[in-house]
């Protein structure tokens, strides 16, 4: 996967967000990208395998269990190098000493009396595609050639974020309420799109490691809503309506360097970070380039998109309509 030329600063962001705007009735933009590799058969093999493409990288017990559960959790992937590198990114993003045009940076901002800039307040930066470095991770051949098992060689990094889970031990402020991605995306196919989620520390039930439960990749996309619980929720930490708490869940306890590839169908979420330290990750989602995108009016995921209005218009100041693919468009790269 290659990264194209582009524009740089935040006129670029608006530019990018303008030119995939499309009407409602109209065809919207075709995802599209360039081959990484020579890997994967990008056609799911019939009747057996429906979540994974013919490949010489999985073993057969690893294809049947992500065929099975929805996940595949690979020990120590990533580098302890890279890991300190989009470490120090991260810090110097914390500063203000780097711009990042087109990113949500999450706060909590009753700290920064007390902290300043500083990691102790930063506990996400969310579409970090015009950060070099940080983007770096999405390009990781170690990465790639296990994201082309799910996706195909041609690739789109559709959502990047880089969390970094802050001590909260009362409020609950950044539980995620279990949720399946899909909720947040508008393109398709479903079965096409992977998550890739390394953690930047060893990650466990203290610090609030990610919880999955095992095969609900299979389910639908259920309805998704701020959850009813006493404390503030994070801003767009959706989660499932009437969600069963009984349902059989695995924490998934790992190591720096370890990486979680999972299904946007999938049910998963975080616990809290009863420790006093942070803990960090480091995601994408990737898209198969030969996916589309879906209009969601009158769709369960209509409420999110006029969200996701508000959110845009304000930061960009956009005036009128502006729909979900666009600002999946604005966030996606080759």
């Amino acid at each position: 996967m290659e990264q194209l030329g582009k524009k740089s600063g935040p006129a670029a962001r608006l530019d990018t967000i303008l030119r995939h705007l499309s009407p409602r009735l109209g065809t919207t933009p075709a995802l599209t990208s360039v081959p990484t590799s020579a890997h994967v058969t990008a056609a799911p093999q019939p009747g057996r395998f429906r979540y994974t493409l013919d490949n010489n990288v999985l073993t057969p017990e690893q294809r049947q269990f992500y065929e099975d559960n929805g996940y595949l959790l690979v020990k120590k992937l990533v580098s302890d190098e890279d890991i300190e590198r989009f470490r120090k990114e991260f810090i110097r993003i914390c500063k203000k000493e780097v711009s990042l045009p087109g990113a949500m940076i999450m706060k909590n901002t009753a700290l920064k009396s007390e902290y300043g800039q500083s990691e102790n307040v930063v506990n996400k930066v969310q579409d970090f595609q015009e950060d070099e470095e940080l983007f770096r991770y999405c390009t990781l051949p170690e990465i790639l050639k296990y994201v082309e098992c799910f996706t195909g060689p041609n690739i789109m990094a559709m959502h990047t974020m880089l969390i970094n889970k802050l001590p909260d031990s009362d409020q609950q402020t950044f539980l995620h309420p279990m949720h399946q991605d899909l909720h947040y995306f508008p393109f398709r196919p479903a079965d096409r799109i992977v998550c890739s989620w390394t953690a930047m520390e060893r990650a466990d039930e203290t610090n609030g490691c990610l919880v999955v439960q095992p095969g609900t990749h299979k389910e639908s996309l259920k309805p998704h809503a701020y959850p009813q619980w006493e404390g503030k929720a994070n801003k767009l930490f959706h989660g499932i309506i009437d969600y069963d708490e009984k349902g059989p869940k695995v924490h998934l306890v790992m190591e720096k360097g370890d990486t979680v590839f999972f299904h946007p169908l999938l049910i998963h979420g975080s616990g809290i970070n009863r420790t006093s330290g942070f803990r960090k990750s480091i995601s994408c989602h990737f898209a198969s380039s030969e996916g589309y995108y879906i209009d969601v009016k009158d769709t369960i995921q209509e409420d999110l998109e006029k969200e996701l209005q508000e959110m845009v218009q304000k930061k960009y100041s956009l005036p009128g309509y502006l729909e979900l693919p666009s600002t999946a468009c604005a966030r996606g790269k080759d």
